[in-house]
């Protein structure tokens, strides 16, 4: 099975898609998935990641099946 990855906003920009697969391995955390789909770049500072559409820190262990998505930072004035 895989995991499911979404970037949203300037993430999606910048990744170039909107979205990827990865092939679960166990113990893995959203960190190492961004790592394995970012093509080197480091997640943003303050980037929100949300797992299985609950905000969780980037140490959040991830398994089969979950989707996993990334937020740039929201401002506002």
């Amino acid at each position: 099975m895989s995991i499911t990855v979404k970037f949203f906003a300037s993430l999606r920009e910048q990744l170039g898609r909107g979205d990827d697969h990865v092939a679960s391995q166990t113990g893995m955390t959203a960190a190492e998935v961004w790592a394995r789909v970012a093509n080197g770049l480091p997640i943003p500072p303050n980037t929100l990641i949300a797992v299985n559409m609950e905000y969780v820190k980037s140490n959040h262990p991830v398994q089969d099946g979950d989707e996993i998505a990334f937020f740039p930072p929201v401002t506002g004035g």
